[in-house]
C-alpha cells in the first residue's frame, strides 16, 4: 500500500470518525446526560462540604463541552482507527474492504473498549474514591494495552495453528487463549468496589450500559461509513456493482 492510498484512507477514517461522532453524540446526549445530573443530584444531596461556585456551568459541559469532546474524539479515534486499517487489510484474512473493517471495528470494540469495561467499568459522578482515581485511571490504561495485545497475539496464532487444524478448529483455540488469558488478567489485576452506601443500583447500570451504548455506537458507525468510504477507494468498480444491484460486496474467499 503507498503513500497516497494511506493518506486518503487516513482521511476517509477521519472523516467516518466524525460521522461517528455525531452518532455517538445523540447517544450520549439523550442516555449519558440524564443519569449524569441525577448521579450530580446524588452527590449534591449527600455532600458534607459545598465548594465554590463552579467554574463551567453543567448546562455548558452537556451541550458545548460533550459536542467538543465527543466530536474531537471521534476525528482522532478514526484517524488512528483508519492507520490500524492500513495495516490489518490483507493480513486478516482475504476479505474486501468493507467485511476488513467492519471486522477491525468489531475486534476494536471488544479489545480496546469491552474488555476494560467489564474489569473497570464506568462510574458516574459520587462513584469512585478520589484518592484511587490516578491508580484506577492506570489499571484502565494497562487493561486496554494486554487486551489489545491479547487480541493481536490471538490472531496470530489463530492464523498459525489454521493449517494444522483447520479454520474453524483454529479459531476456536485461538478464542479459547484469549478468553483464558483475558480472564487471568480479570483475576490477578486489582478490583475496587467504591460505590457509596444508598447509592441507586439502577442509576448505577443505566449509566454504564449508556456508556457502553455509546462506545457500541461509535465503533458501530464507524465501521459501516469507513467500510463504505474504503470500498469505494480500494474498489471502485466492486462498489459501483454494489450501489447498482442494491447487494453487498461479495466477500473474497
Amino acid at each position: 500500500m503507498n503513500s497516497a492510498t494511506v493518506r486518503n484512507l487516513l482521511v476517509r477514517g477521519m472523516l467516518a470518525g466524525l460521522a461517528a461522532g455525531l452518532a455517538a453524540l445523540v447517544v450520549a446526549y439523550f442516555l449519558g446526560e440524564p443519569r449524569v445530573d441525577q448521579a450530580i443530584a446524588f452527590e449534591e444531596a449527600h455532600a458534607h462540604e459545598h465548594g465554590g461556585e463552579e467554574l463551567v456551568s453543567r448546562t455548558l459541559q452537556s451541550t458545548a463541552g460533550l459536542s467538543t469532546g465527543v466530536l474531537v474524539y471521534g476525528v482522532a479515534f478514526g484517524g488512528i482507527a483508519a492507520l490500524a486499517y492500513c495495516f490489518a487489510l490483507g493480513r486478516i484474512g482475504r476479505f474486501g474492504p468493507r467485511a476488513s473493517a467492519l471486522l477491525l471495528a468489531a475486534a476494536g470494540l471488544v479489545s480496546v473498549y469491552v474488555v476494560p469495561f467489564l474489569k473497570y467499568p464506568a462510574n458516574p459522578p459520587a462513584v469512585g474514591d478520589p484518592d484511587t482515581l490516578n491508580q484506577r485511571t492506570a489499571l484502565f490504561f494497562l487493561m486496554i494495552v494486554l487486551s489489545v495485545l491479547l487480541a493481536i497475539g490471538t490472531v496470530i496464532l489463530g492464523k498459525r495453528l489454521a493449517p494444522r487444524l483447520g479454520n474453524w478448529n483454529a479459531t476456536l483455540a485461538a478464542g479459547a487463549f484469549f478468553v483464558l488469558a483475558v480472564g487471568l488478567a480479570y483475576a490477578f489485576l486489582p478490583s475496587f468496589n467504591e460505590v457509596p452506601e444508598h447509592f441507586p443500583a439502577g442509576l448505577l447500570w443505566q449509566y454504564r450500559l449508556a456508556a457502553l451504548a455509546v462506545q457500541v455506537t461509535l465503533w458501530t458507525s464507524f465501521g459501516l461509513v469507513f467500510g463504505l468510504l474504503a470500498e469505494r477507494l480500494l474498489a471502485p468498480k466492486a462498489a459501483q456493482q454494489s450501489a447498482a444491484t442494491g447487494q453487498p460486496t461479495p466477500v473474497a474467499h
